[in-house]
């Protein structure tokens, strides 16, 4: 099996969600002074590669603690939207069957190559309420999409994360690198943090592919 990383890095200049304070990176300890390194970590838990909770959105929605483990991987279907002006009804449809089968939806806009600029935050394609509703009622485990959000920055009300986090799906953004996935069976695994009553988490995500299907 080969592995292929999902995630962004971590570091003080990557882009957040505006409003957000970026993360920072604080050496507590260091080999000079104690004999071992340690960090301190201060970040938002919606910070780079993450997923959102239901409760992220929904005043009674499950935290991420309440999940069961097995929730954050199964099969994964690349749904490519590059060049879409909004992913729609149709574009799923045309898909129907192979989305029957899958428990990952991960729509590839392909707006991970604007990452640390500033058209990464607006202009990236967002699904139509009618295919957000579509994408419900599949039985999924989870979507995820390599953008910074279901729905657009300047949002007021955020119907696709209400749509589908209500649909008690769990949601990864910030993903990279998925283009290397159209077409390709794989296994999905998107890991975060377990912390107590978690709104969301950053995660290590990742694809596992059989070596023939990396050809």
């Amino acid at each position: 099996m080969k592995m292929l990383d999902l995630t962004h890095c971590i570091t003080p200049e990557m882009p957040v969600y505006p409003g957000t304070e970026p993360p920072r990176l604080t050496a507590a300890c260091t080999m000079e002074k104690d004999g071992f390194r340690e960090t301190l970590l201060e970040m938002y838990s919606h910070t780079g590669t993450h997923m959102d909770a239901p409760a992220h959105m929904l005043p009674n929605g499950r935290t991420l603690d309440d999940f069961p483990a097995e929730t954050f991987a199964g099969r994964g279907f690349v749904l490519d939207c590059r060049g879409a002006a909004e992913i729609t009804l149709p574009m799923l449809r045309r898909q129907e069957e192979a989305l029957r089968e899958t428990e990952f939806l991960l729509f590839c806009t392909g707006w991970d190559r604007y990452w640390g600029q500033p058209r990464y935050y607006e202009g990236f394609p967002c699904l139509t309420t009618e295919a957000a509703e579509y994408v419900a009622s599949l039985g999924l485990k989870g979507v995820g999409e390599d953008s910074i959000s279901l729905d657009p920055c300047d949002t007021e009300d955020y119907p696709n994360h209400m749509i589908l986090l209500g649909a008690g799906l769990v949601n990864t953004e910030n993903l990279t690198g998925l283009e290397a996935l159209v077409g390709k069976t794989f296994t999905f695994l998107t890991l975060p943090l377990k912390w107590e009553h978690a709104d969301g988490s950053s995660c290590r995500a990742m694809a596992m592919l059989r070596e023939e299907e990396t050809r």
